[in-house]
């Protein structure tokens, strides 16, 4: 009776295991809907760059978005569209056409739960790491809801055609909802750092791309375009005020 126990004891706990659901295997099916993404280098070949878009994934191997780059302190938009490829074990390839080159290759590693990728480039005479993240389930828009953000942005100042000065910004800000920002920073700029209050104005469209418009106390206006992620939960950032290349995130 004991060894029958003990067999039946056995038979359940490998059935248990037999009917436990292995990893499921990525796809191009595993990469789909709407993706705010950042790359980019502070220096090196090519100059200072950084990159913020959204892309759109269709679940069958294409995407197309919109993009705006600093490259060293020249600011430009577009479109682009591309395609990918993902492996089973969720590495993978992309595609973008008229994005940072003509044609732009990166190679992409999905995270675990598939809410995000780290991306590289991998042309020739390139160094730019980055990540996306996906809008997830969102309404976009100046709906009201009053959201307070830590920020965290870093790059560069650019003071000449030779010199630039590293710049990071990390504070808190408060969009009430309806189109405006209040908040405070603490900055260094080329190493000095200041602490001030900042006021400002922002837009957010539909599709979660928008703008902000944030004034420190006794400096000029710094201008951004915007990408809302993780639900609403997030910002990517990249300011477009000419001779800076400074992006970063907002989160909730």
């Amino acid at each position: 009776m004991r060894f029958r126990k003990i067999s039946v004891s056995v038979f359940l706990f490998a059935a248990m295991i037999a009917a436990k659901p292995a990893a499921a295997a990525c796809s191009n099916a595993t990469l789909t809907g709407v993706f705010g993404y950042f790359h980019g280098r502070p220096d090196g070949i090519g100059g200072m760059r950084a990159v913020v878009g959204q892309m759109t994934a269709d679940g069958q191997g294409n995407v197309t978005g919109s993009w705006t780059m600093s490259l060293n302190g020249t600011v430009s938009t577009g479109n682009f569209t591309g395609t990918y490829s993902i492996s089973k074990n969720c590495t993978g390839s992309i595609t973008l056409k008229n994005e940072d080159f003509p044609t732009a290759d990166y190679n992409i590693v999905l995270d675990d739960s598939h809410r995000g990728f780290q991306m590289i480039q991998t042309d020739n005479g390139t160094a730019q790491p980055g990540f996306a993240l996906a809008q997830g389930t969102v309404t976009c828009g100046l709906t009201g809801k009053k959201q307070t953000f830590a920020t965290n942005l870093l790059g560069t100042v650019i003071t000449s055609s030779a010199t630039a000065d590293v710049a990071t910004v990390v504070g808190q800000v408060t969009l009430d909802g309806k189109g405006n920002i209040s908040g405070t920073q603490t900055s260094s700029v080329g190493g000095m750092i200041s602490t001030v209050s900042v006021t400002g104005t922002y837009t957010q469209n539909a599709d979660c791309t928008g703008t902000a418009q944030v004034t420190p106390t006794g400096s000029a206006t710094a201008n951004f375009n915007t990408v809302a992620v993780n639900g609403g939960k997030e910002l990517l950032l990249i300011e477009i005020d000419t001779s800076t290349v400074i992006a970063g995130t907002a989160q909730e």
